[in-house]
């Protein structure tokens, strides 16, 4: 039976036989005997060819159709050629081997049988995706359909690929109607107005006022959105879900219009945009909005932050955080947090996994101003490593710091209601060094300076996360001057705070503005020692040696260098001082270094500015900033990892391309 239908489906070539032929006969009927007899023999060749081919297609399908059939019962095969909605089969290299007649007929009869699934599905590749996977909204001839793909394992000799898939399609234009009508809510915020507006003449900031005023509402005209401006940089959009659709295909343009307005802003204005949809309700997208636009702001801003019920899409983030001249912030912040401080038992100090320089010396600096106030304070830390070793084996020496640093485990015995954690350097859970201490505390302070990532931990009482911060050694130095009355540090932990500047600033090349340079002038005041800093960042012999080893394994396309540490190296630190010595390289714009510890293996991600490593990284679950990103595969080898991170550069290439 299946047979019966495949044979409907043979192509009619009758009417083009007889097409031609007629032509043929008219170059005769003319007089052109040589051209007609020359005609007559191609003709009668392609006509064959076109015979043996059929005859060579029908053999294997009805092999393959005897193989398939053959692990199948009676009433399944019934079942399978009647069923009532749109039903194709394809083998494993994607090629079309049998459809019915209900498929054939929302494809309007036109012949697709033998040709790729991707005439229909684009970017479909039937070896990356697994079992029961669901292509949703896929649209087929001005109609929408969720399509189901189902694995069958068989045996035929037509078809040396032993599996082949099934795919239902299943109708949802209606639905597809219902979600492009319903309205979504879109928060629009200039992220740098006072400061753009304070960059130009005087006489012209009305007229950039007007056009920034101008591209949004002409924006918001451009796509049937209902407009609110709600104060001097906010607005509030009510769209249709349509028009968002094509926002995402165009990837927001107006991020890039409007960094192009030009009134003699010596700034660039840029925009945040949250985006709210999927919601049972306005007010639900609406909150989706605001939580899509704090994300996209503490990502650094110029940015669209698309949130659809848990799912995050991210647009723009390509431009680098502008310094905040002013320190307000900084000195609210630092208020509040004393007064918490004060109001607290005990004060635990926690960082991320495997802590560099900048989260211990931000630790260390903090617990130093707390320990003034008579509270009790400590720093959580389960072991050291190479890159902090020396700072830990300093303080060792020094009998103040004997109580400094508890283990996990005695923190989450000692924690009481009224004990307050501080998270330095780190806000997301994936990433802090033990998360049920995070769970345990009902009062918490993040500070950190990384570009917000989704699994943002919640619920925090201050939230102190500034991008454009150099470190978050340097926002702790600024917060300790506001503090105390009269700042004082010991020398080790005015070093350690250096250090931490040091490190992620790269010596003060990368994301140094006029504040990390007024801090680290602070903390050399405090009686900070260039030279004691410079030696906590020294290697021994075998470790140079491993760091040579992992450059020269590096291969460079497309200015882009990707190197992996040898089997005996197990450290991210030297995986990251790796990457950064790759970027001395003259034409090397970004670096990448893979090291596989244990199961898992972890990327070191750093760029010159003109690649954005954080979103080449966060495609892979991590994050960071736009010179400075990691991430963490778990558990695949490191060939799989290699394929998996050249396949997001290239990825982000063909994204830049489009731009």
């Amino acid at each position: 039976m299946l047979v019966d239908k495949y044979k409907k489906l043979i192509p009619d070539t009758k009417t083009y036989i007889l097409f031609i032929a007629i032509l043929i006969a008219a170059i005769f009927l003319k007089g052109y005997l040589v051209e007609g007899f020359i005609s007559l023999l191609f003709f009668g060749l392609i006509v064959l060819y076109n015979i043996i081919s059929l005859k060579k297609k029908k053999s294997e399908w009805e092999e393959f159709i005897k193989d398939f059939s053959s692990n199948l019962d009676a009433a399944t095969r019934n079942t399978l050629v009647n069923l009532p909605f749109p039903l194709i089969i394809v083998g494993e290299e994607g090629n079309i081997s049998w459809y019915n007649n209900r498929f054939s007929s929302i494809m309007s009869r036109e012949q697709i049988l033998g040709k790729n699934i991707n005439h229909i599905i684009k970017d479909f590749n039937p070896k990356e995706h697994e079992e029961n996977h669901v292509y949703e909204s896929v649209n087929l001839n001005d109609k929408y359909y969720d399509i189901y793909a189902n694995y069958i394992d068989i045996s035929s000799d037509a078809y040396k690929k032993n599996n082949i898939m099934l795919l239902y399609f299943y109708d949802v234009t209606s639905n597809k109607a219902n979600i492009d009508s319903k309205e979504n809510v879109m928060l629009i915020e200039v992220d740098n107005l006072d400061d753009v507006i304070k960059s130009t003449e005087e006489d012209k900031r009305p007229l950039l006022v007007a056009e920034i005023e101008r591209n949004i509402n002409s924006y918001a005209q451009s796509i049937n959105a209902m407009i609110k401006k709600y104060s001097s940089n906010k607005y509030i959009l009510s769209v249709q879900g349509n028009y968002i659709e094509d926002e995402m295909n165009k990837k927001f343009e107006i991020l890039d219009t409007t960094r192009e307005i030009n009134i003699g802003n010596k700034l660039a204005v840029t925009l945040s945009i949250g985006v709210g949809r999927g919601g049972k309700s306005p007010l639900e997208n609406y909150n989706y909005a605001n939580k899509a636009k704090e994300l996209a702001l503490g990502r650094g801003g110029d940015q669209v932050v698309v949130k659809n019920g848990d799912k995050l899409s991210f647009y723009g983030g390509n431009t680098k955080e502008l310094e905040k001249r002013t320190k307000v912030r900084a000195r609210v912040i630092a208020h509040a947090l004393k007064d918490l401080i004060n109001e607290s038992t005990k004060v635990y100090i926690m960082g991320h996994k495997n802590p560099d320089m900048d989260c211990i010396g931000a630790a260390i600096g903090l617990s130093s101003a707390i320990r003034k106030f008579h509270n009790e304070c400590y720093i959580v830390l389960q072991e050291g490593n190479s890159s902090i070793r020396y700072i830990l084996d300093k303080l060792k020496k020094n009998a103040i710091y004997d109580d400094l640093f508890v283990k996990p485990e005695e923190c989450r015995n000692n924690l009481d209601d009224n004990s307050l954690l501080i998270l330095l350097d780190v806000h997301s859970m994936g990433y802090v060094q033990d998360k049920e201490i995070v769970s345990m505390t009902n009062k918490l302070v993040i500070i950190d300076h990384h570009r917000r990532t989704p699994d943002f931990i919640e619920g925090a009482l201050i939230t102190y996360i500034e991008a454009y911060a150099s470190s978050t050694s340097e926002l702790i130095t600024e917060m300790i001057q506001y503090m105390l009355d009269k700042p004082k540090l010991n020398q080790i932990e005015a070093e350690a705070l250096l250090a931490g500047i040091c490190v992620d600033t790269k010596n003060f090349y990368f994301k140094t503005g006029v504040r990390t340079f007024e801090a680290a002038s602070f903390l050399r005041r405090l009686g900070a020692d260039t030279i004691d800093v410079k030696k906590m960042f020294g290697n021994d012999l075998s470790t140079y040696i491993k760091k040579s080893e992992t450059i020269k394994s590096a291969i460079v396309e497309n200015n882009i260098a990707i190197a992996t540490c040898p089997p005996d190296i197990q450290e991210t630190v030297l995986a990251a001082q790796a990457a950064d010595e790759l970027l001395n390289i003259t034409g090397i714009q970004a670096s990448f270094v893979l090291v596989k510890i244990e199961e898992d293996v972890h990327i070191s991600g750093r760029s010159l500015g003109d690649v954005n490593v954080q979103i080449i990284l966060e495609s892979l679950g991590g994050g960071g900033h736009m010179t400075m990103a990691g991430a963490k595969l778990l558990n695949v080898s490191l060939e799989e990892a290699l394929e998996t991170l050249k396949a997001a550069i290239n990825n982000y290439l063909r994204e830049g391309e489009k731009k």
